[in-house]
């Protein structure tokens, strides 16, 4: 019998690693290709665990879900740091470069 390859499992990966790259553009593309990342993997891990004799490439789907579900982690931690700055520092704080450095000097103790 002749193998073939899971369905999206090159996708899966390309979005896992794209959720890494995107959880650094203020967390949300990081978070949709995560999601999309980990919903496409569970649905080929299924799949693969029916009938694991007639698929290769489930090594590519773990490695894309395993770093979906780290770039959705990333992006919400990137996403609750950015709602503290936010609210530490207030929204026109940070539009005001010489405004944000004065208050980082205050904060340091300068």
């Amino acid at each position: 019998m002749e193998q073939k390859q899971l369905p999206n499992a090159t996708i899966i990966l390309i979005m896992g690693i794209l959720s890494i790259l995107g959880c650094c553009c203020y967390g949300a593309p990081g978070l949709i290709m995560g999601i999309i990342a980990i919903v496409l993997g569970v649905k080929a891990t299924k799949i693969y665990k029916a009938s694991p004799e007639v698929y290769t490439s489930y090594v590519n789907v773990q490695a894309g879900k395993i770093m979906g579900i780290i770039g959705v982690v990333l992006s919400i931690l990137f996403i609750i740091y950015l709602i503290w700055l936010i609210s530490y520092f207030g929204w026109e704080t940070l539009q005001d470069q010489e405004e944000l450095q004065r208050r980082i000097q205050e904060m340091m103790g300068q």
